[in-house]
């Protein structure tokens, strides 16, 4: 299995950081969206659709919500100025909240939305929607200034995350003893966090001081440490679904890795978080 996920991640991040930076903002917002597609797919499965067809018309009722806000928003002004964009980010930064509280309190908390298809169906909105607008958001950022700024900055995040990532499993197979949250997520533990976040401070430092990032460092410190924060609740979120649905992948298009949901669950939570904080709530770039 680590073979497979090793050799499928060296195929994977360069092709991810290959479309960062060459693919313009609408061929990367469409990337993106068929990206999201496929996660809603899944999504299908954590909500209890059952047949096929109901999670491929879950798919493309997604891509056409998606396509419809994209559609109608004005191209000659950045997303992060737009109301329609603000409401998105800022019901993110709130459901992740809420979803601290349902996977503290699992698996009691659970009782509120085990037995709700809508509201799990709700859930998977507020998980895909705002990444989606988090990452083009990011993208498009100052793109009439510099083709690459926002390329960096969605790169950034992605190394944080992938930093938070690789750190816990390395430091929690090495010193994990004690449990982050048995009832969710058994593997996690408190030494694979903090070691995670430690990594994560490194890649900060680093791409800060070598990377074409211009930010307030205090700001940029809060954000990216809540974004490292994020990230792990991300995942801890989705196992906390899979687990309430018996399900150990939440698919199998990438060998080695499970799902498309899988490999993002992290960045559906640091992404939106990050663009929310970094944009609207510090204004720091």
């Amino acid at each position: 299995m680590l073979k497979y996920r090793l050799i499928t991640a060296c195929i994977l991040i360069p092709i991810v950081i290959a479309a960062l930076f060459l693919l313009p903002p609408v061929g990367f917002a469409l990337v993106t969206l068929a990206i999201c597609m496929l996660a809603a797919w899944e999504w299908g499965q954590l909500s209890g659709l059952g047949s096929r067809s109901q999670r491929i018309w879950l798919a493309i009722l997604c891509g056409l919500l998606l396509a419809l806000m994209m559609f109608t928003l004005p191209a000659y002004r950045p997303y992060a100025t737009l109301w329609q964009v603000k409401s998105v980010l800022w019901a993110s930064l709130a459901w992740w909240l809420a979803a601290l509280v349902l996977v503290l309190g699992y698996p009691g908390s659970a009782a509120l939305w085990r037995n709700s298809r809508p509201l799990r169906l709700i859930f998977g909105i507020l998980t895909i929607v705002p990444f989606f607008w988090g990452m083009v958001t990011l993208r498009q950022h100052h793109y009439d200034l510099n083709h690459f700024t926002g390329a960096w900055w969605l790169l950034y995040v992605m190394l944080l995350v992938w930093g938070a990532d690789t750190g816990a499993y390395m430091f929690g197979r090495a010193l994990g003893r004690h449990k982050l949250a048995p009832k969710v997520s058994p593997g996690k533990t408190w030494e694979g966090l903090i070691g995670g976040l430690v990594t994560s401070a490194v890649i900060s430092w680093l791409f800060g001081k070598y990377a074409p990032l211009d930010a307030a460092p205090l700001s940029l410190l809060v954000c990216s440490v809540i974004a490292a924060l994020s990230s792990v609740l991300g995942d801890l979120t989705e196992s906390m679904f899979k687990r309430e649905g018996g399900i150990k992948d939440s698919g199998h298009l990438i060998p080695g890795h499970g799902g498309i949901l899988d490999r993002i669950d992290s960045l559906t939570a640091a992404v939106p978080v990050f663009a929310c904080l970094i944009l609207l709530v510090f204004n720091a770039i």
